[in-house]
């Protein structure tokens, strides 16, 4: 897993829902979110992509970052 940016809504609380991620320097938009987590030090998501891709992005609130992996 690598620090990559998402884009998210925020609304009670920060990256409530990713809505877009950059993999390997490319803007992909999330269409499904299949499952979330709730950790102690942040959120988990599994999210789909627009070409079915799917990524796994982890927030970990402790150090405000972004992690991305390809499920």
């Amino acid at each position: 897993m690598s620090p990559e940016q998402v884009e998210c809504h925020s609304g009670t609380t920060y990256g409530e829902r990713p809505i877009a991620l950059y993999w390997e320097g490319e803007r992909l938009l999330i269409v499904d979110i299949e499952a979330r987590w709730r950790l102690p030090d942040g959120r988990k998501f599994r999210v789909r992509v627009e070409d079915d891709r799917t990524f796994e992005l982890y927030y970990v609130e402790q150090v405000d970052e972004w992690r991305i992996s390809a499920a």
